[in-house]
């Protein structure tokens, strides 16, 4: 009977490891702009002059600009890309050849002339 309860113990912990986990980095600070960028979790658009989307890409410009600032320390103007164009420069700076500059990637998109 003392082997259930450590059992349930066993099973519990993750669990409640995990909530608090998941609710220090939603309360993080300075990660304002990404619960901002969860508020559109699981909505969809009727296109791309839909204000609701027009204000998802721009919480989402405005993260990722802060995202890449801080992971690669390149600063960019988050009016300059799409929230898609900078989720695919990120993507690019992760693959990014030793020798390559940030500047030859960014040239690839309307922003970066």
């Amino acid at each position: 009977m003392g082997g259930m309860k450590t059992e349930q113990y066993l099973l519990i912990v993750p669990v409640v490891v995990g909530l608090l986990v998941v609710g220090s980095l939603a309360f993080a600070k300075g990660e304002g702009s990404y619960s901002r960028l969860q508020a559109f979790d699981g909505k969809s658009y009727a296109g791309l002059q839909d204000p609701e989307f027009i204000n998802y890409d721009s919480a989402l410009r405005s993260y990722m600009v802060q995202r890449i600032n801080k992971r690669f320390g390149v600063s960019l103007d988050p009016k300059a890309y799409s929230g898609f164009e900078l989720l695919e420069i990120e993507a690019l700076f992760k693959c990014k050849k030793p020798g390559e500059s940030y500047d030859s990637l960014l040239k690839m998109y309307s922003g970066g002339k």
